[in-house]
């Protein structure tokens, strides 16, 4: 059996996310309740019997450090891990430079672990996949480096690199966020073939690339715009369709689910979907778990049940974590982190609720993301009057309010 090794890419500042990435990386923001960002990768490598990881963090990982020491370990009798790598300037006094010099930083992990492959994934996105299937690919096709891609509408080409394949799946071309007229699939000239920002090496292939990448002062040192830019014209550079992958347990409707949950407005969404009654991407796969620290929180709790003065614990259309209290208040079509509180005649719908939220009595809360440790005073309304929320808080373009984490919010604003 080849060794492998998964070097996990998880330093980004994340600025798109912010108020959310003010205190924390982006690959450790809550998700779906009870998970962080981060979870998805490594249960997907977990998963895949892949139990050699090594995650690099750098920006704000204080968060992100807590809940993979607590949440990821794994047993060293039998050489499996998921290790942290802080930033260690092993090269000069200077942060990560872009991915390619992630790893430039931290060669010598690879040639301490003498890996056959080494995968380089973010983890940043929301999916599920069998990394064992991408792996078999690679071999039948000795390529020297394969790049996970998915088909995506034309217009939205701008936002990822665009990927150019011929019939065999060999890349012949790589745009970098094209601003015009993006390579489209042959046959299909509505959708583009772009890049999940996960790859596999050949490790020899890999580290020669990453220090001839080094040596360039004009490079971006980045994996898009650098070595796969330039890797492909040289040597075998094959292209892994994910639509194709299939994990156990798996719907029709769900394969190929891939979400970048690089803004806002897409977070959202992308924890949306998970409340629908037949959510196109399911948090129930017994077959292929998500993996997240486990607390000794007590179970959900829901209180009073007085239909004629409205006074009814009720949630709908949710996700409830442990150690939430529904007290008399209404939930429809949110997502609740662990010890949530909504009070008595408070209505929460269509938003997500970080740990440790207090939501006050006749509270209204609509289309909302509320962080961590944020008390909302009885009689607070949000989501309601955006115009009036812009002046306490950040709204997005398609009007989801943001509450940062801890914020103290005035009683009667």
């Amino acid at each position: 059996m080849a060794k492998l090794l998964a070097m996990i890419l998880a330093g980004g500042e994340g600025r798109r996310l912010d108020p959310l990435t003010r205190e924390r990386a982006k690959p450790a923001v809550p998700f779906g309740g009870r998970y962080r960002i981060i979870d998805f990768v490594l249960s997907n490598f977990a998963n895949s019997g892949i139990l050699r990881m090594k995650v690099l963090v750098q920006y704000k990982s204080e968060s992100l450090n807590t809940h993979v020491q607590r949440g990821w370990r794994l047993t060293a009798l039998l050489n499996q891990y998921v290790e942290l790598v802080p930033a260690q300037m092993r090269v000069g006094p200077k942060w990560f430079e872009g991915s390619a010099d992630a790893i430039y930083q931290n060669l010598n992990i690879i040639t301490d672990e003498e890996p056959e492959y080494t995968f380089v994934f973010g983890a940043d996105h929301v999916y599920r996949m069998d990394v064992r299937k991408m792996l078999d690919y690679h071999e039948d096709r000795k390529a020297e480096l394969t790049v996970a891609a998915i088909p995506i509408p034309k217009e939205e080409a701008s936002e990822f690199g665009i990927i150019e394949v011929d019939a065999d799946g060999r890349m012949i071309g790589f745009v970098e966020k094209p601003k015009e007229d993006p390579k489209t699939i042959p046959g299909d000239p509505t959708r583009c073939l772009a890049s999940m920002g996960n790859y596999l090496f050949t490790t020899d292939s890999l580290v020669q690339e990453i220090v001839r990448d080094a040596g360039d002062p004009t490079s971006a040192h980045d994996f898009g715009k650098s070595i796969v830019v330039s890797m492909y014209q040289r040597k075998r550079v094959y292209v892994y369709d994910f639509a194709k992958n299939v994990v156990p347990g798996q719907s029709e409707r769900e394969r190929g689910y891939w979400r970048d949950v690089g803004s806002l407005d897409a977070y959202f969404q992308a924890n949306m979907d998970l409340v629908a009654v037949d959510p196109i991407f399911s948090l129930y796969n017994d077959q292929w778990p998500i993996y997240t620290v486990q607390y000794n929180y007590p179970p959900a709790k829901f209180v009073f049940s007085n239909e004629r003065e409205h006074r009814v614990g009720r949630a709908t259309d949710s996700l409830v974590s442990e150690g939430c209290i529904i007290s008399g208040g209404q939930v429809h079509h949110s997502i609740l982190s662990p010890k949530v509180r909504v009070n008595s005649y408070a209505t929460v719908e269509d938003s997500i609720l970080f740990e440790n939220v207090n939501i006050g009595r006749h509270c209204r809360i609509r289309r909302a993301i509320v962080d961590k440790h944020v008390d909302i005073p009885s009689g607070t309304t949000v989501g309601y009057d955006l115009e009036k929320d812009r002046r306490h808080f950040h709204v997005t373009e398609s009007g989801i309010v943001i509450i940062p984490k801890g914020m103290r919010i005035e009683a009667g604003r």
